[in-house]
């Protein structure tokens, strides 16, 4: 049976049918994962690497619809090791396994122009001067760009893929240009978008994005909006992606 530390606890993704370990006192997974993990486009087999992998959610959560390879590359090694736990958890070792290692290491473990599909929750926040950190450690690398910022997630996305491989990526709509040229500056070419919205009437506080590497300029694709809370309660999409068809 896998081990829990002190403070910890096992949530799970209805939908998928995955346990996750996951702790107060560093960050948990957000429905940003889950929204990234149901807006990706997955190989059916190959290899797949998730950059700031945290505590594992989001290759986790894709786990279940692709036979491939999965790579979670996390600097915590808390994090990596809470997940390579989850990992042990759901009965994944054959085929996946967390690394802790800064971004700029992923090469180590998974080969420059290697890698079908390459998934990333990063940090969202620049580092800036005046910047409010959380004084959790755990917390502050996981929201603002101390560690890495969103250039060298895209450069190192853009040299794990294959030509044709896809990059998917959830982020702030506030930094959308600044997305879009940073993509197209690594040989990533954006083909899909899609905004969410906390409720209808109000403005989107986050992006879901894929690109594909060395695809061609023309051709990117606006999804219709998602909408996260309908009534007081979770909308209908959203349900779905957190417990299944049925509800909860």
């Amino acid at each position: 049976m896998t081990e829990l530390h002190p403070n910890e606890r096992i949530d799970q993704l209805y939908s998928q049918g995955v346990k996750i370990i996951q702790s107060p006192e560093v960050f948990s997974f957000s429905i940003d994962a889950v929204l990234l993990a149901h807006f990706a486009t997955l190989p059916k087999r190959g290899k797949i690497v998730d950059l700031c992998a945290g505590n594992g959610a989001v290759g986790l959560f894709v786990s279940r619809r692709t036979q491939a390879e999965i790579l979670l590359i996390e600097l915590q090694e808390r994090l990596a090791e809470m997940a390579q736990r989850s990992i042990a958890l759901n009965g994944l070792e054959g085929r996946m396994k967390a690394y802790p290692l800064d971004l700029k290491d992923s090469f180590s473990v998974a080969a420059a122009d290697s890698c079908d599909a390459v998934l990333c929750n990063p940090p969202y926040f620049p580092l800036a001067p005046n910047s409010k950190k959380n004084p959790n450690t755990h917390l502050a690398l996981a929201r603002h760009e101390i560690a890495t910022n969103l250039s060298e997630v895209a450069a190192v996305a853009g040299k794990l893929l294959k030509t044709g491989g896809h990059f998917a990526m959830v982020h702030r709509p506030e930094r959308l240009l600044e997305i879009l040229a940073v993509l197209q500056q690594n040989r990533l070419t954006p083909k899909r978008l899609q905004f969410v919205y906390p409720k209808a009437d109000r403005a989107a506080n986050t992006l879901l994005i894929e690109a594909i590497k060395d695809g061609s300029a023309e051709g990117l694709k606006i999804l219709p909006p998602l909408i996260v809370y309908e009534n007081g309660e979770y909308s209908p999409a959203v349900k779905r992606m957190l417990y299944g068809t049925k509800g909860h």
